[in-house]
């Protein structure tokens, strides 16, 4: 089958350039995908004016919201937002927004999908593995994939005060709306492929919904754009080792257990080292009050939010990278420093602690707080010191990450199509 003939309907709901996160995802697999095959896409209304910039007359059918979904989300989003966001009660909250598209996308696509006017439907956000797709229903005779999905990576045991922080406590609404949600245990048990977005996610959708393998396989939720692809410059003998860190500055992402290992090393070796801290949130004023406790005003350095375009300038100019973050699903930051030639140090939960390997850098298993700080101390005192180390680890992190590229990626899902179409 020639896959530039495959008419597919994407229905990605979070789907936007100019936004960070899910909706940045979603745009970059349709921008790929749709390069691959006959694509019409489904989105939020939300999205209009952003992708009318760079689509021009690609197939887009835009879901209008109502009145009361539009007053309604604003209210979510006031309740949910004291000084920071409280993610776990927001998308508890916001589910009625997305019940809303989601029915109207049934509505409007049910007799298209049932005369077979696509060949699959792929249904990419929200990502999160607890929301439920209607269109399943009009799939009888059309293949259905699911994702990639993931989430519900639990905090680890030693980070239970990280945890309140984050506000895990409103967690449990997870589990109450898979009981809840109409449609949630249907999609999953009717869908003809699902792409679990990381191994934790796989084994327990696998385990919840008696899966296959046949009908669930790991597909990374991350991608990487090609502009952090290049020529790797670093230099490799007696100078000044750059750490970098990239992200939100709030409790779990790990800046402060970061902060403190720098602390804890040697005079010597704090001559040898400058961390540059990449990002903006609501513990940036905390961070800056530690560094300059610990004396660390010449050694760490903040930018605060920056453009991507800027970031990318800070990682060709490192040389490690350092995100200790203790419950990551996606980290698609660690996906670009490896691009861009930085060996990395992460903690071992969720999905950076997949994208790293021991050829590529280093994993800290998160058994406590203080465990983590030792280990990122010793980390970085042997990246620093371990020239030929460095290189090697920079080589095979620019390699391992190939496999991520987004027109890659949407090669794999095209593959993936053409398999479902076949069996189907």
């Amino acid at each position: 089958m020639n896959n530039k003939k495959l008419k597919v309907l994407l229905i990605i709901e979070q789907c936007n350039p100019e936004w960070s996160s899910v909706p940045l995802e979603g745009y970059k697999y349709y921008q790929e995908i749709s390069q691959l095959v006959d694509a019409t896409l489904v989105t939020h209304e939300r999205n209009e004016q952003a992708l009318s910039k760079v689509l021009g007359n690609n197939k887009v059918i835009y879901v209008r919201e109502s009145a009361f979904s539009k007053k309604y989300h604003n209210l979510v989003a006031s309740l949910t937002y004291l000084g920071k966001t409280k993610w776990p009660l927001y998308n508890a909250l916001s589910y009625l927004v997305y019940a809303e598209f989601n029915r109207k996308v049934y509505e409007q696509f049910k007799t298209q999908i049932s005369n077979r006017d696509y060949d699959i439907v792929h249904v990419l956000t929200p990502m999160m593995p607890r929301y439920p797709a209607k269109v399943v229903n009009a799939c009888e005779h059309t293949p259905f994939l699911l994702g990639p999905v993931n989430g519900g990576v639990p905090f680890p045991k030693g980070f239970q005060k990280v945890a309140r922080q984050e506000f895990a406590q409103f967690n449990f609404l997870r589990v109450i709306g898979r009981v809840v949600i109409p449609g949630y245990a249907e999609t999953y048990r009717k869908a003809d492929k699902i792409l679990a977005g990381s191994t934790y996610t796989l084994n327990y959708l696998k385990n919840l919904f008696s899966l296959s393998d046949q009908r669930i396989s790991l597909f990374y939720e991350n991608g990487i754009s090609k502009d952090f692809f290049g020529e790797i410059k670093k230099n490799k003998h007696n100078h000044t080792i750059n750490l970098l860190f990239v992200g939100r500055l709030v409790p779990y992402k790990g800046a402060d257990m970061l902060i403190e290992a720098i602390s804890k090393c040697s005079q010597k070796m704090q001559a040898k080292v400058r961390l540059i801290i990449v990002g903006d949130g609501s513990e940036k004023s905390n961070l800056e009050t530690k560094v300059r406790e610990l004396n660390l005003n010449n050694i760490v350095k903040f930018t605060g939010w920056v453009k991507q375009q800027e970031t990318l300038e800070y990682y060709k100019k490192s040389d490690v990278f350092c995100f200790p973050s203790v419950r990551e699903f996606g980290g698609a930051v660690v996906l670009e420093a490896m691009a861009c030639g930085l060996p990395c140090i992460v903690v071992n939960n969720g999905g950076i602690g997949e994208y790293v390997t021991e050829k590529t850098g280093f994993k800290i298993e998160p058994i406590s707080r203080t465990y983590v700080i030792e280990e990122l101390t010793n980390r970085i005192n042997n990246l620093v010191l371990d020239d030929n180390l460095r290189l090697q680890m920079s080589n095979n992190s620019v390699e391992r990450v190939k496999e991520f590229e987004w027109g890659y990626k949407a090669e794999k899902i095209v593959e993936i199509y053409s398999e479902m179409i076949n069996r189907k």
